[in-house]
């Protein structure tokens, strides 16, 4: 199966939406975001990732929230769970989970804290990816993870028959042009100030956070250099810097999302699970302009 086909092209890392003291999922407000991005242009969504809130949300509400974004949306968009933890045998149970829930593919992020050796990352990668019989892609994120999925693993990883992909947020292109000129492995950004960078190297699609609220234009980018039009790409890219900017390095991640999302008035905003906070007004006022000058209507 290529990549393409298991996972899409364009994907957003879903922010999972609380009732207003966070105590439960709002399973309406999550419906309705999931329509509202694919209706945006999103061919995939990433469910129970970080930006999700995964660490702060228990097996049973991952289950459910995974139930509810495939019976809205599954058969528009595929469908990826996040079953990725620094313990194999509980990504082993997440996996098995997201399988009996209707999952498309999965998403395994390296085992973060503990920092195992590459023998003992392979052996976690290839352990949830025999747990079920789904896609997986594999998650390098040096800086959440403390340690990187070397070259060489990559490599040896993509020799599996179900890791096809990896959302790369290493941050170092000539590494993922070394595996991607040595293996199948499909290549994802997964960092959205280097979408138009990896894109144009090879990778397939993104995996965005900022696909909350331009996921048409991502999908224009990556059409655009799958056509060999890199001036279009250039200036689609322009654009999304501000709103990179907005939502990426001021709080980051799930934090501005929902507060862009309350902006916007669309579903999906609100609170957070502690240790995540809202967003300050000040914050709020900054991604207010940033948004603007990215072109977002307010």
């Amino acid at each position: 199966m290529k990549a393409t086909d298991a996972f899409g092209t364009v994907l957003t890392a879903m922010v999972t939406p609380f009732t207003p003291d966070g105590s439960k999922i709002d399973f309406a407000a999550a419906e309705q975001l999931a329509h509202d991005l694919v209706n945006l242009g999103n061919n995939g969504l990433v469910v129970n990732g970080t930006t999700g809130e995964s660490p702060t949300t228990d097996e049973h509400e991952k289950l459910e929230l995974l139930k509810c974004v495939v019976a809205a949306v599954g058969d528009r968009a595929k469908v990826i769970a996040g079953a990725g933890s620094n313990d194999t045998a509980h990504s082993v149970l997440l996996a098995k989970d997201a399988a009996r829930a209707g999952a498309h593919g999965l998403l395994v992020v390296t085992p973060y804290y503990n920092k195992p050796p590459q023998a003992g990352v392979i052996a976690h990668m290839h352990a949830v990816a025999d747990a079920t019989d789904l896609p997986v892609m594999v998650y390098d994120i040096p800086g959440r993870a403390g340690i990187q999925i070397t070259t060489e693993s990559l490599i040896t990883l993509a020799e599996h028959p179900r890791i096809l992909a990896n959302k790369d947020a290493k941050g170092d292109p000539w590494a993922a042009s070394q595996v991607m000129a040595q293996s199948s492995m499909a290549y994802y950004s997964g960092d959205d100030g280097l979408n138009l960078a990896l894109l144009a190297i090879g990778a397939v699609g993104v995996v965005s956070v900022t696909g909350h609220v331009v996921a048409d234009r991502h999908k224009a980018m990556v059409n655009a250099v799958e056509s060999n039009d890199l001036n279009t790409a250039r200036a689609i890219n322009k654009t999304l810097v501000p709103i990179t900017e907005g939502l990426m390095t001021k709080a980051g991640g799930a934090i501005m999302v929902k507060a862009a999302l309350d902006l916007l008035g669309r579903a999906g905003g609100g609170s957070l699970r502690l240790p995540l906070v809202p967003a300050t007004d000040a914050q709020v006022a900054q991604l207010r302009l940033d948004l603007v000058a990215g072109g977002i209507s307010l």
